[in-house]
């Protein structure tokens, strides 16, 4: 970007006092690119400059100044703490430019949902020129649509808005028995089965019939990219563990919103199952904490080895998944079909047990970027910002195993986890939970899990600590037939308590 100085603004320093920083960053800039000059002393010198400014109203809307910000956030480690300073000091809050610009540089570093995020918002505060703002987000859309509809078949795309009969901003306010008709297909919609501030899911029986269940992700704005991470899962996870990461079958992308068509699971998410303990004052049974760690362990280890990455391993997007035989109606068939066999390579019974990975809204594919790729940004999540992020770090996976300890704590202490700096006996320091461990629990594999997770060294082999710490688990649980059968009873609990 070149500093421009437009004629309206005044062209001596005693009525522009900007206008000098203005000359120095630009000879700054100059020196900089022929190598005359360290990005350190630029890097300061639009720091000084914004310090001097952002709270002088003369330049809250004036779009020089909104570059000089640009300019520091590209040499910033901390991009996001810069735009979040930015909005606090309401620089061009009203201008398409601060979210066209903002959006290219977030999808220039990767983070496509808050690109398309950005741009909603930008839309939905009537950014002048709104028009700006709404052509920078369909041409965004149409990248996005370039590399989605590569993935494979089941991507239909439309520059026009959805024109349904029913319209699906009244699926809001009551939409149990409405059909809606999407691609020539007929669904009729059951009731709500989730929702967040951008995206909301139903239940829904295609064709009205009940035998062909699914669920509809109905998304404002629309937002291509979690098809295409599905598609990616389908390419690179064999038979045998593709049911643990969800399965999307097609998608249907229009200007105004995009509709995503997948498997529905009725169990219930792993929140559910954390909160039917918290609501009678106890924490998840520790051998059930065991065996959904071992869930997370394998499914991470499958993703991370393979170049993918979740961004948003959290417990409400861990659908429960149990056997299809299911238990009979004395209550007994299905703890005693989950026996020690197949627990360690989960055949059997065990392969439809456990877990579901959904929402790819934020995943990473590692193979579109170069090899031994960091990334640098926030992912704003109150409770799963990693270490990395915390510090302003350089983060890869960690942002997926500091979620899995997250989940694991919440499990086991009904909490979010905080964590503290210690001194190592090794030398250094260490990350570790401040919640104290039970007398009665295996303390040593826990301590053991969230010291080697919250501790990884960056570039180590993470797909090799994740398999290591799963069998350290596997073997414990194989140790004594009784934790199984144990095991077994309480799946069976649960199961009945959620799904009543």
């Amino acid at each position: 970007m070149a500093v421009i100085f437009p004629d309206s603004q005044p062209s001596t320093p005693l009525q522009d006092p900007l206008l000098p920083w203005l000359w120095s960053v630009k000879q700054a800039l100059e020196d900089w690119n022929s190598g005359k000059e360290s990005g350190s002393d630029l890097t300061k010198l639009l720091s000084d400059c914004i310090a001097a400014f952002k709270d002088n109203d003369q330049y809250r809307d004036d779009i020089r100044f909104l570059k000089i910000w640009f300019f520091y956030m590209d040499f910033s480690e901390d991009f996001g703490s810069v735009f979040q300073k930015m909005w606090e000091s309401k620089i061009c809050v009203g201008n398409a430019l601060l979210y066209i610009w903002y959006a290219s540089f977030l999808e220039s570093k990767g983070k496509l949902y808050d690109a398309s995020m950005v741009y909603q918002m930008g839309i939905s505060r009537n950014a002048k020129p709104v028009e700006w703002v709404k052509k920078a987000h369909a041409l965004f859309l149409e990248r996005m649509s370039e590399i989605v509809s590569s993935a494979q078949t089941g991507y239909q795309c439309t520059t026009k808005p959805y024109s349904g009969k029913v319209a699906l901003s009244s699926l809001k306010n009551s939409s149990r028995n409405k059909t809606i008709e999407i691609g020539r297909t007929k669904y009729q919609i059951i009731g709500c089965a989730g929702q967040g501030g951008f995206a909301q899911v139903y239940k829904a029986y295609v064709s009205c019939n009940p035998d062909d269940v699914v669920a509809l992700k109905i998304q404002k704005p629309a937002f291509p990219w979690e098809f295409y991470m599905y598609r990616q899962l389908n390419q690179r996870i064999s038979d045998k563990e593709r049911s643990s990461f969800g399965v999307a079958h097609r998608m249907h992308l229009y200007s105004d919103c995009s509709i995503l068509v997948c498997d529905y699971l009725a169990n219930g998410t792993l929140q559910d199952a954390i909160n039917s303990f918290a609501v009678i004052g106890k924490s998840m049974e520790e051998v059930l904490c065991i065996y959904y760690t071992i869930e997370m362990l394998y499914m991470l280890e499958t993703l991370h080895g393979v170049g993918i990455i979740h961004g948003d391993f959290k417990p409400d997007n861990l659908l429960i998944r149990y056997a299809r035989d299911g238990i009979t109606k004395a209550g007994s068939r299905y703890g005693n079909d989950l026996t020690k066999d197949g627990f360690r390579d989960r055949s059997g019974p065990w392969h439809d047990q456990g877990l579901c990975l959904v929402d790819w809204g934020r995943g990473i594919d590692m193979h579109l970027f170069p090899d031994n790729m960091e990334f640098k940004g926030d992912c704003r999540t109150s409770g799963f910002r990693c270490v990395e992020m915390q510090e302003n770090r350089p983060w890869t996976f960690q942002v997926d195993t500091y979620g899995l300890c997250v989940v694991v704590h919440m499990m086991l202490h009904n909490s979010y986890m905080e964590i503290e700096k210690k001194l190592s006996p090794e030398g250094g320091y260490i990350y570790q939970p401040k919640s104290s461990f039970k007398r009665y629990w295996n303390g040593e594999l826990w301590r053991n899990l969230f010291k080697k997770l919250l501790n990884s060294s960056p570039g180590g082999n993470d797909k090799k600590l994740l398999q290591d710490l799963r069998e350290t688990f596997q073997d414990y649980m194989c140790s004594d037939p009784q934790l199984i059968k144990k095991l077994s009873e309480l799946l069976v609990k649960q199961r009945a308590s959620l799904c009543a």
